[in-house]
């Protein structure tokens, strides 16, 4: 009898007949087989696997009384999301050709590197992996983000690696062919202006825009420039009323204006000690005044994927992404097809992670990067 399990989930979804509330289920748990009876949630597997994982530091599989399978671990796969160990490890750094790791709450904090960081991405490497960074903040270029990690003591990144949500933006516009002759309006940083000059486009706004003011006054038209094609929202520490004000007339007023959004992240690490306003709030209110949805290229969007796949030519079931955020990181290499890796050095904690109410789940998941160093090292 064969098993297969969805990606990221811990639903069933082989030859086992769909489990419903109340029917009792069996857990096979190592050397342990117990019955227990599905209890009132929507997704009751979530329930169950949570209630029985921390039994044993072993995979767990939930079956029907029925189809209860012979007691061999091979048969039996293990469920989501498992806590990363010597046990585990092994097959999953096996298994992968490509490391793709977020930065923000992975690799550092605000300006400060993760302890172990270097070292861990040098042991990856040398093991003969390949390393990319895919972030959604988009305040950076990639060149300044290879300036970063070598200011952090990371001198090994190439902007080549680097895959941010400022590039994707003008990727998205290159791919779609958008006119040269039409200029990209930009609610975020110089990141944005950079990639879309790189890419042959123009751009305006961004923080040349963060002092101007908005008036209302009476018999006065707000200008605007009718030759701009998109507005790029981004993570703008500058945010004002006046950039809300020219984007929103961009979008209603321009025949077949764009409205890209680089993520739609709430929150974000953008100093070492606590989480700030993330771009999702700028995408907000422009969502608000535009009554628009953005077409969104960061994660969990798998615009990027496309040339990560081109770059590296190889299947996305060869890739691991590493992330500290659920509804982006995770969610995006789920997505995609990889393996996923939930760190918990940033937005994301253990008890978020594991409550009842969160519907996405890691493959593996670990306190801290240089946690690999220890596994890799293990006997």
């Amino acid at each position: 009898m064969s098993h297969s399990f969805s990606s990221g989930s811990s639903q069933i979804t082989s030859n086992t007949r769909e489990v419903h509330r109340g029917v009792p289920i069996k857990c096979w748990c190592g050397d342990e087989i117990t019955t227990f009876t599905s209890m009132k949630d929507e997704n009751p597997y979530r329930r169950l696997y949570i209630c029985v994982r921390g039994a044993k530091d072993v995979p767990s599989v939930l079956y029907q009384n029925d189809q209860f399978p012979e007691e061999d671990e091979d048969t039996c796969p293990p469920m989501a999301p498992q806590l990363l160990s010597a046990r585990n490890f092994k097959s999953l750094f096996d298994s992968v050709d490509t490391f793709l790791f977020d930065c923000d709450g992975v690799i550092w904090k605000g300006e400060t590197l993760i302890d172990g960081v270097s070292q861990t991405l040098d042991l990856i490497r040398s093991k003969g992996k390949n390393v990319v960074f895919v972030t959604n903040n988009s305040v950076k270029s990639r060149r300044q983000y290879a300036e970063k990690f070598r200011s952090l003591g990371v001198p090994s990144v190439t902007q080549d690696e680097i895959f941010s949500s400022s590039f994707a933006a003008a990727m998205y516009l290159k791919v779609n062919n958008f006119p040269k002759d039409k200029k990209v309006y930009v609610i975020g940083g110089e990141g944005v202006l950079e990639e879309l000059q790189t890419a042959g486009f123009t751009g305006l706004g961004g923080p040349e825009d963060g002092e101007k003011k908005a008036q209302w006054k009476s018999n006065c038209l707000f200008e605007h420039d009718k030759s701009v094609g998109a507005v790029v929202v981004g993570l703008d520490p500058n945010i004002n009323y006046y950039k809300l004000q020219y984007g929103t007339l961009c979008v209603r007023e321009n025949p077949g204006c764009l409205f890209i959004a680089t993520n739609r992240d709430a929150v974000g690490h953008m100093t070492d000690l606590q989480e700030w306003p993330g771009a999702g709030c700028m995408v907000a209110a422009m969502c608000g005044s535009t009554e628009r949805e953005p077409i969104v290229v960061g994660k969990p969007s798998t615009f990027m994927m496309d040339f990560l796949l081109q770059k590296f030519g190889t299947e996305t079931s060869r890739m691991c992404m590493v992330g500290d955020r659920l509804d982006t990181d995770i969610l995006f290499g789920q997505n995609a097809g990889c393996k996923t890796l939930l760190v918990l050095t940033g937005v994301t904690s253990e008890s978020n992670l594991l409550e009842k109410g969160n519907k996405i789940e890691p493959d593996y998941y670990t306190s801290t990067v240089s946690d690999i160093i220890k596994l890799m090292e293990s006997p």
